[in-house]
């Protein structure tokens, strides 16, 4: 989101920034404390869990890794790193 830092930045503060920048758009990073890991917000996190949970129980019940591919269009190194811990 882009917001001008003259509207939400003291006087004084601005002043400091500009000294180091003027007229290019910087990027805030949220302070390490607020962040949110990958695909919390998004669902995305949940969802790859899902997914790699069905793909354990396929696989454990006989299916091949060339139709786990198939089934859910990932590449063989892919599949093999999320069924290897459930080898038999």
């Amino acid at each position: 989101m882009y917001v001008n830092a003259e509207k939400i930045l003291p006087p004084h503060l601005l002043r400091q920034v500009q000294r180091y920048v003027q007229g290019a758009e910087i990027y805030v990073p949220k302070e390490p404390d607020s962040r949110v890991p990958w695909g919390e917000n998004s669902g995305s996190r949940m969802q790859i869990a899902r997914r790699n949970e069905d793909i354990v129980r396929r696989f454990r019940q006989g299916e091949s890794i060339a139709a786990l591919m198939e089934r859910y269009h990932l590449g063989y190194d892919s599949i093999r790193k999320i069924v290897q811990p459930h080898r038999k």
